[in-house]
């Protein structure tokens, strides 16, 4: 089956472009097009794409309104940012709203294909930059020690607490497997738990939140987040 893309752009060219490039492709199908967060929104909700390629600065309503809107609702699709602005604010804010994933749209056709492909799979996608900026971020704020955090930090086991630090440090579920001598199958497993326990659409929610608590400290970024 297709994935089914819904593409927002302010720009007619550039949302026509991406579209093209989209279409193209044999697995994917553009079934929308929106011009400002408020068409987004209604055309998430009546189309149910599988991910939303959404621009950051637009008429009526920006994109991370409209992601947050979006991604709130039962059975959302999943969030792809694509914005020419390489701001601190856009990419913390993206990712805090629910996004995906966080591309500049400079990027080759390849990699947005790539990025529409990683997020509709239920992984991370961040563009280099970001991830320099986002472990810088929380590399120079204080850490809280493992023991601060909500309630439902509690109800994870110990290894479900292990595989998110691994993950909030970048590591894929393979390196992660690795590093605790279990198989990539229960790596996955304990993911699916620990997201359903805190109550996190995927890996990017996950990740601000092990950092938020102090559960991780930053490392030197890597090609994963």
């Amino acid at each position: 089956m297709s994935l089914r893309v819904l593409v927002v752009d302010d720009q007619g060219i550039v949302r026509a472009g991406f579209a093209a490039v989209i279409d193209a492709e044999d697995d994917m199908t553009v079934v929308g097009e929106a011009a400002d967060g408020v068409d987004a929104v209604r055309l998430a909700s009546d189309l149910a794409p599988d991910v939303v390629v959404m621009d950051v600065r637009m008429p009526e309503l920006d994109g991370i309104a409209a992601t947050r809107i979006i991604t709130g609702r039962e059975s959302a699709p999943r969030v792809l940012v694509l914005t020419t602005f390489d701001l601190d604010a856009y990419v913390f804010d993206a990712l805090r709203a629910g996004a995906s994933g966080f591309l500049l749209k400079d990027v080759h056709a390849s990699e947005l294909l790539h990025g529409i492909r990683v997020v509709a799979a239920g992984e991370s996608v961040l563009a280099p930059s970001a991830t320099r900026r986002l472990i810088g971020h929380y590399a120079s704020g204080p850490v809280t020690g493992a023991g601060a955090g909500p309630h439902e930090l509690n109800t994870l086991t110990g290894s479900q607490r292990n595989v998110l630090a691994l993950l909030a440090s970048g590591l894929n579920n393979a390196e992660i497997a690795e590093e605790l001598g279990i198989t990539v199958g229960t790596v996955k497993s304990h993911v699916n738990a620990l997201l359903r326990k805190l109550g996190l659409r995927d890996r990017v929610q996950a990740t601000i939140l092990a950092y938020d608590l102090g559960l991780a400290r930053p490392n030197p970024p890597g090609p994963h987040l």
